[in-house]
This record gives C-alpha cells, structure tokens and sequence, in this order.
C-alpha cells in the first residue's frame, strides 16, 4: 500500500510538473517568441503585382495594393563636384487618399539641401527646420488635409521620404536634391549612387519605444531607431519584376580630356559632346537592385594634380581644395603582420559570400614569407583560425585555403565579437598590423562599432572592403577613416583581382604621412576639415574644405614622403570660381561634429552646434529636416487617410531565406540577436532537464 500511494503521488507530482512546464512555455517563452515574429514578421507578398507599394491593415493583417513608386535622377558633373537631382514619383491606384512613407540609399557623403513637391505645374519649394519642428509642421499639414512632404535623415546614407494626401488615382513627385564630391583613386575619377538597402542586422535585447517607424525590426537598446533603417522587404520570388524603377542621366563636364567612360554594373548608352563631355544614360529603366556607379579616365598627361575651387556667400570665402602628392619614397620598411576578418552572416548568403571567398582567398596566398597572419570569421559569433598571429608558412597558407573554402554565410552580424578578437589596442614596434575587414556592412549599430574601433585600433590599420550589390557604404567609409585606412568595393567576383590588387599595393606601399595644411589668416584662423589630415595611401589625393574670412595670400602644404619632406604652395588667387562650396564645407563640419558625440562630447552641445550649420546652409542633418507644404486643402476632414510603407527590393546578391528564414512570415535571422535564441533555448532546456531529473528519480 506505501508503494502503490507513493507511485500515485508520484505520478501526480510528475503531472502537475509537466503542467508547470506547459503553462511557463506557454506563459512566458510562447508571447516572447510571438511578439518578436509578430514584430520582426516581414509583410505578405502573395498577391503582390510588380511596382507595387502594399499597405497593410492593422486590423485585419491583410494587404491592400496602394501606392506605385518610381525614381528618376538626374547628375551633373563639373571637374571633382557633383550636383543630383532625385525625383520620386508617388502613384496612388487606390479610391482613397493616401500618405507613403519611403526609406531609400543615398550617397554617404551627400549634402541634402533642397525639396519639392512637383503638383501638375505647381512647385512647393521645402524649408529646413529642426527635427521635431519639421515634424510637427508636417503633422499639422496631413490632418489639415494639406499636400505635403517630409524629408529625414535616418544615416548620413539613408533617408525617409514621408508624402501625405496622395488623393484617388492621382500622383505627387518628390524632388530632392543634393551635392557631393567625386572619388579620385588610382588616376580614376567614380561616382557611386546607391540604389537598394542590404537588410541591416539590428543587435540588442531589450525592446524600447523611442522612435516609430514602420520597418520589420523593432527598436532595441543598441539600435534605438531599428523600426526607421528596416523598410519591409518585397519577396522576391512573388514579383514579375523587382519594383520601385529607376532612371538615371549623368552629364559629365570632366574638365581635361577623356580617355574612357564605363559602367560596370549596368548597360549604358554614351553620347559625346566633345573630348570632355559626355551624356550617360541608363540603357533602359533599370530595377533598383544594385548600386550604379560610374568611372572616367582623364587622357593620358591629362591626369589632374590640382583641383582648387572656391565660392564666395555671406561674407566668407569657401574652399574645396584637392592635391595629388608624389607617391612616398620607399623607406625602411618592416614586416606586416595582418589580420583578415570575413564576414559571413545571413546577409553575405548568395554571390556576396563568393566574393569575399575569393578576396580573402587571393590575398592570403599573396603573403610575404616574412608576414604572420590570422582570419576571423563572424556571424552570430566570431572565430579565429589561430589562437594567435602565424608565419606565413606553405603549411599554414595551405590550412588558411582549406579553412576559408568551407566557409558558409548564415546567422546574425556581431561585428563587435569580431572587431574585439582583431584589434588589441596595443603599439607594434616590430611589425606593421593591418586589418582587412571583408563585409556588407548590413548593421545598424554603426556608432558603436566606429567607437569600438577608435578605442582598440592602437597603431594598426584598418582597410574596408564592401562586399555586394548594395554595400552600407556609411559604414565602409567611416569604419576606413576611423581606422586611418582606405575602402575598396568589389560587387562582382569578375573584379576580385582588379580590385585586390590595387588594395595589396596599397597596404604594400609607404604613406604619405604628417600632412599639414596652413590657410592664409585675415580676421581669423580657417575653419578647415578634416582637423586632422589622414594619411594618404598609393593614388589617394588629399581633400580639403575651409571657410576663411578672407581669400588673399596662400596655401601652404607639407607632409613626410618617406624619409624626405613634401611641400607645395597654392596661390588663392589661382582658384577656380565655382558653386557649392559653402554646402560642401558645411556637411564636412556637420560629420565632425557628431564625431565628437562618441568621443563622449554632451549631446546636447552637438546638436546645438549642429542645428546652427544646418540651418545656415539649409543642410539635412541628424538634427534638421527638410519639409514642403501645400498651403491649399485639398483632403476634406471627414476623408479617411491611409499610410502605406513603400517596400524595397533585396539587393541582387542577397538570399532572402537565409536572411529572413525558410518561409514568407519567418523571424528575420537577422533581426534577433544570439544572446535572444539563447535565453529562448536555455528556459527550454532547463525545463526539459527538470523533467528528465524527475523521471529517473521516478524509475528508481
């Protein structure tokens, strides 16, 4: 009888334990991992029709199609400067009145300055306020049944376009426009407009309500604006064609003669004005899948050395200078040891990761014998091939190869584990450390990561090498200039070598180091940027932006070439008159400014000053936005208004499900963080194991 009422007390306890297990999943770890999907849950595209823009109820999950988009743009060139027009067209196919919200790429260095809204003939020029100012001009103008347009800035790279009162059957564009200036490498000018958005990995466990937005990531505590930088993504196996079409004109005023004009990326039809213009087209509309970028090789004993411009507004003088120094004298030179980080997240899946294999691949089997290395791989962890740096023996090269070809992209971005293993913060007196770091740059925690490398880089060098279609080009630039290195983009393996090589001899050939940059002072000293002048690799120029009080006298320049001194003088009065100097010099100090907030500089201070360049220069900015109002109603208030979330298309080398899973609907691998799945599979197992304990103890 003891037996019989111990094994029935027995079975009871087990029961009501496997009880407690049920109701804790279903309690606890069931709502968390709902919540996440619901939030992260990429919209459904079943029905979706090509250049389509889907508005999805909230009410009843389903989805509506509503808004078409597409873009036209327009690039004047003139010698070093470039001056877009963008143009996005908002179509509404609906009965109903509509706002679209769009989060598109821009170049990363672009200066924001103007916005319109195009209404048959009618134009409303934009003005530039301070963030929550413009949005409240633009709230008050949608309720008040006004046409109107907001322009932000989400990343120096990325931006949202918010359009209200889209009326039945009707159409609004959007005119936005902007100035930057060219890259100048290797005797080869290029301009890249970017034209999709790899989906960035967001980190972070704790889920926080400071901004809205309508992306598939829910804001964390390491990305606080994730739900603004994460446009829902089109699947791409539902559409006849990619949406959200692009056209694409480039006048180019290249200054000297050309030698060649190409396109790599996409076809297009030339027309020649005469030895140094041209007229460059799209050789028809062109999806918005892949980055256009545009390269011109002057004619030979063309090739600049100078480029010096300067436009005079509201009492001060600005200056874009560029100057190609002589390539640095070889000195005595120490052995390398390098360290290569790849990258193969969810978001590397497809042609990207083919890529970084073969860069990698190359460059590993390129090492000196007198060079030590290591590679780091890093998804949702990150993992060295050696405990420590190695000589670069036939043996180890051989282990590197064998190790790298096996490498797969799958899980998260944790570049910081990556970083951490890279960077020791130390000073290497014996060798020179360079870092090359392999990536689409998919994060959206880039301040953190542009710090972390500041505080650990030491006296290494970190060189960036953009992987893909659509590389986060903010990213790539700023992680270089952080880590006093350079940037290299490869988007096709075709170009793997070209592009390998022209990096190798960089990292293989002495720097142009200690420049300094003295301006002519009148009333004052230059505001000039960069501060601090980097040091300049094989075929790089020095750029620089100054503001003076007066344009009389010289620039003087002077740098170590190896173990000999290089100077030059540039008289002001040989510059070249030119337009958008001011802007250009404007954003360069805005750049600098929020620098300064990882350097632990009050926010509050940043935005201040800030605020006072961007509204001077009438500049988008972290901390202003550009906003146009209609000032005739045309929405009656007792009109419902709809907002739809214009969708984007995945970039041409990227694999949805290996980003956002195997099905339409999945948790974006992306979007929750290792440390999220672990505590998920952690209170399972503990769970699990709580029952077996007490299974044995019953079979006992």
């Amino acid at each position: 009888m003891q037996t019989t009422r111990h094994s029935r007390y027995a079975a009871m306890l087990l029961a009501r334990i496997e009880k407690a297990c049920v109701l804790v999943y279903l309690a606890i770890v069931w709502p968390m991992r709902l919540a996440h999907a619901q939030e992260y849950a990429p919209i459904q595209l079943r029905d979706i029709r090509s250049g389509t823009l889907l508005f999805k109820v909230q009410a009843t999950g389903t989805t509506v199609e509503s808004l078409r988009q597409s873009t036209g743009v327009t690039i004047r060139i003139a010698g070093i400067v470039a001056r877009a027009t963008v143009r996005q067209t908002f179509r509404n196919t609906t009965d109903e009145w509509m706002e679209g919200i769009y989060v598109f790429p821009l170049p990363e260095n672009a200066a924001v300055d103007q916005l319109n809204i195009r209404v048959g003939e009618r134009v409303i020029h934009g003005i530039i306020k301070e963030k929550n100012a413009a949005k409240a001009a633009y709230e008050q103008a949608k309720t008040g049944g006004l046409q109107t347009a907001l322009l932000e800035q989400e990343r120096p790279n990325l931006f949202t376009s918010n359009v209200a009162n889209i009326g039945p059957r009707d159409a609004i564009t959007v005119e936005i426009e902007y100035q930057q200036t060219l890259r100048y490498d290797n005797e080869q000018f290029s301009i890249r407009f970017p034209t999709a958005i790899t989906p960035r990995y967001i980190p972070g466990n704790t889920q926080v309500a400071l901004l809205t937005g309508n992306g598939w990531a829910a804001n964390t505590d390491v990305v606080v604006d994730a739900a603004r930088i994460t446009p829902p993504v089109a699947y791409p196996r539902n559409l006849a064609e990619p949406l959200n079409s692009i056209t694409l004109k480039v006048i180019l005023d290249a200054g000297v003669p050309l030698a060649a004009v190409e396109s790599v990326y996409h076809p297009i039809r030339t027309t020649p004005i005469d030895d140094r213009r041209r007229e460059i087209t799209l050789d028809g509309d062109d999806a918005a899948t892949r980055d256009f970028e545009l390269t011109w090789t002057p004619a030979a004993s063309n090739t600049p050395r100078t480029a010096f411009f300067t436009e005079k507004k509201a009492g001060k003088t600005y200056c874009l200078l560029m100057v190609m120094p002589p390539s640095a004298t070889p000195s005595r030179t120490l052995p390398r040891e390098v360290i290569y980080i790849i990258d193969t997240s969810g978001s590397m899946s497809g042609t990207s990761i083919a890529q970084a294999r073969e860069a990698l691949r190359m460059a590993v089997e390129r090492l000196d014998p007198t060079a030590k290395f290591n590679v780091i791989e890093f998804n949702s962890y990150a993992k060295a091939l050696f405990q420590d740096a190695q000589p670069a023996t036939p043996q180890n090269l051989r282990t590197a190869v064998r190790w790298i070809d096996q490498l797969r992209a799958n899980g998260g971005t944790e570049m910081a584990l990556a970083l951490n293993l890279a960077l020791n913060g130390k000073e290497n007196t014996d060798r020179i450390r360079q870092v090359i770091f392999l990536t689409d740059g998919a994060v959206g925690n880039e301040e953190q990561l542009f710090k972390l490398i500041a505080d650990k880089l030491g006296d290494s060098r970190l060189f960036a090498v953009g992987i893909g279609a659509a590389p986060n080009s903010h990213f790539m630039t700023k992680a270089a200039q952080t880590g006093r290195g350079t940037f290299t983009y490869i988007s096709k393996v075709e170009e793997v070598k070209e592009k390998m090589t022209a990096l190798f001899q960089k990292l293989e050939s002495p720097v142009l180091k200690g420049i300094q940059v003295a301006w002519p002072e009148a009333k004052g000293p230059a505001d000039a940027w960069p501060r601090r002048i980097p040091d300049l690799h094989l075929g790089e120029p020095l750029i620089v932006s100054a503001a003076l009080d007066d344009a009389k006298g010289s620039v003087k320049l002077i740098g170590l070439n190896g173990e000999s001194i290089w100077d030059a003088t540039l008289p002001m009065a040989q510059a070249t008159p030119g337009t958008g100097m001011g802007v250009l010099w404007a954003r360069e100090k805005i750049g600098a400014l929020t620098d300064q907030l990882k350097e632990g500089k009050a926010e509050d201070e940043v935005r201040s000053a800030v605020v006072q360049v961007a509204l001077q220069h009438h500049l988008v900015s972290q901390y202003t936005s550009l906003v146009a109002i209609d000032r005739t109603p045309v929405r009656r208030s007792d009109d419902p208004l709809k907002t739809a979330a214009l969708q984007v298309n995945l970039p041409d080398s990227a694999d949805y499900e290996a980003i956002f899973g195997t099905q339409q609907g999945e948790l974006p691998r992306g979007a929750t963080s290792a440390q999220l799945n672990f505590a998920y599979g952690f209170l399972l197992l503990l769970l699990t194991s709580l029952l077996c304990q007490v299974r044995r103890r019953l079979a006992k």
